[in-house]
């Protein structure tokens, strides 16, 4: 498995409902918990373990935005790409593909919010 995270925790992960959604939604574009809170009908509180239990695992990605009035603010993107659980000689084996990030992107996409 990559990155050796136990298998058990990314499955427990991914058993709740909260955690899908956000990697759902942030797949399509990066959100701040805020939007995420809507989005999700969650708490504020509840999105941001569970931002914390995802990327404990790498399965988002945290940035900082530069707001127009001078203030910053993270916004949380989904970096699994591809999971895939396997039992093999009775083990599970779980392999993670994490998307790729080229710094060209990150550097476009902070060059952009600073405008």
């Amino acid at each position: 498995m990559s990155e050796e995270i136990d298998p058990s925790t990314i499955l427990a992960i991914l058993d709740d409902e909260y955690a899908r959604a956000i990697l759902t939604h942030t797949s399509v574009e990066p959100m701040s918990a805020s939007t995420l809170s809507d989005r999700c009908d969650a708490s504020l509180p509840t999105i941001y373990r569970r931002l914390d239990r995802l990327q404990e695992c790498r399965l988002i990605t945290e940035e900082t935005e530069l707001a127009p009035d001078g203030n910053h603010y993270s916004i949380y993107s989904a970096n699994l790409q591809r999971l895939e659980l396997s039992l093999d000689d009775g083990t599970f084996d779980l392999e993670l593909t994490y998307r790729e990030d080229d710094v060209a992107d990150r550097f476009t996409r902070m060059w952009e919010g600073l405008r």
